[in-house]
């Protein structure tokens, strides 16, 4: 099962306490940011690739629906809030489910499993071809195609909307996200920025915060994979 990388947006350190620990008690979910207002949640959206905000209507400055519509590319949104007058316009801007404070873990539950089958619904399914491809490549559609992609042959891949650019010694376009495939992808690929996953093979240096590949191209390393780079060297 997939899993689900999320942020916290709550302005109440008892309730952001609250869902750390409910992340924790569930499987498949991970915990990227707690963030105490909604400018630092925005700063980790605009960063990171994230799958479920839970997010808090009422904070200082900016206010959880305010957010909402200020975000150019938007995950799931679970909102959390002791006010049940803001759950129609929460669902008009298309939010996920409404949690009303205090709720359970077992309602916190029912909105995951919400967010995993809107998910499931979203997202491009590999086909009967790409699931024929050996250990050491892979099939994928591309502009009406299927092609034949070796492993070995890719340098990275690059998240482009709701396509990726997978980089040989061509760039072959494939309608599908970077999270998805990167699970049908080997463990020599690691993802360093939310728009970025390279094959660790290619890695010739590390400068600063960028990083170098064989074939001399230079990426970003993101603030949160840092570590998980510097692991694998």
């Amino acid at each position: 099962m997939k899993i689900l990388r999320c942020i916290i947006a709550d302005d109440e350190p008892i309730a952001r306490q609250i869902l750390e620990n409910y992340i924790q008690e569930i499987p498949n979910l991970e915990l990227a940011a707690s963030c105490k207002n909604a400018f630092e949640a925005l700063g980790i959206l605009e960063e990171e690739e994230v799958d479920v905000l839970f997010l808090d209507i009422n904070m200082p400055k900016l206010s959880g629906l305010s957010l909402l519509k200020t975000m150019q590319r938007q995950p799931k949104v679970v909102i959390t809030t002791a006010y049940s007058e803001y759950a129609v316009e929460g669902f008009e801007l298309s939010v996920t489910d409404y949690l009303l404070k205090p709720f359970s873990l077992e309602r916190f539950l029912q909105a995951v499993s919400k967010v995993r089958q809107q998910l499931s619904l979203s997202q491009p399914v590999l086909t009967a071809e790409k699931t024929a491809a050996s250990s050491t490549s892979i099939f994928v559609k591309s502009d009406k195609k299927i092609v034949k992609l070796d492993f070995d042959a890719i340098n990275h891949i690059e998240a482009y909307g709701n396509y990726i650019k997978v980089f040989t010694d061509t760039m072959t376009l494939v309608p599908h996200t970077l999270s998805d495939f990167l699970e049908k992808l080997p463990d020599d690929f690691v993802r360093i920025h939310k728009s970025f996953v390279i094959n660790f093979n290619q890695l010739k240096l590390i400068d600063g915060n960028q990083i170098v590949l064989a074939n001399n191209s230079k990426l970003p390393i993101g603030k949160s994979y840092r570590k998980v780079v510097l692991d694998r060297i």
